[in-house]
């Protein structure tokens, strides 16, 4: 693909994930996710799920995912060039960025006084419960493909991952236990099988 269509579909695809995405990062996630390791092929599914994880170890999930997807994008069509990853990173940000100023610009009088407006009350209530059913997309989206990576043109399912989402589903209904421990937990989990041949 020519570098002027890669700048054209990353500027694009961002663009367009600003404006058209309600509901937060967990809406915009999935349809990013899909678009960059399905269509543009720009980012393995484990390179996603990866900038998925960095995400959600600080907050502001989206930025950091999308400033992510920008980066590797760069890095992986520029034959591993960091100047060119650094270059999409700007990019991603700038376009993710852009809509929004336009949005508060143009819509905040707009926003001001559509608050009592019943009707859009009442399509706002239909938005919320249509992020829900992507948040669970998502979910399916992320165990797919951590829980069967594709390995060599085979799919396999990784017994060591199953075992730990049931370790932590009974953690989690059983004893109760919090996130932050449940994630430390994990770590440890996942430093033993790094050690482990």
């Amino acid at each position: 693909m020519p570098d002027t269509a890669f700048w054209k579909d990353l500027s694009f695809l961002f663009t367009k994930s600003a404006y058209f995405t309600i509901g937060g990062s967990y809406t915009v996630i999935p349809y990013v996710a899909n678009l960059v390791t399905e269509k543009f092929l720009w980012l393995t599914k484990t390179q996603m799920i990866d900038g998925f994880a960095l995400a959600e170890t600080t907050p502001g999930p989206l930025v950091i995912v999308l400033a992510y997807v920008g980066f590797m994008a760069g890095f992986n069509h520029f034959d591993h060039s960091y100047a060119m990853a650094a270059v999409g990173l700007a990019a991603t940000a700038y376009f993710t960025f852009l809509p929004n100023f336009a949005l508060i610009f143009i819509g905040a009088p707009l926003i001001e006084r559509s608050q009592k407006n019943k009707a859009i009350q009442y399509v706002l209530s239909l938005v919320t419960a249509s992020v829900v059913g992507v948040i669970v997309n998502l979910a399916f989206y992320l165990g797919q493909g951590i829980l069967f990576p594709t390995t060599s043109g085979s799919v396999n399912l990784d017994w060591k991952a199953l075992l730990w989402v049931a370790i932590s589903i009974f953690l989690l209904f059983r004893y109760r236990i919090g996130m932050l421990q449940l994630i430390l937990l994990s770590l440890v989990y996942g430093f033993l099988l790094y050690l482990l041949p």
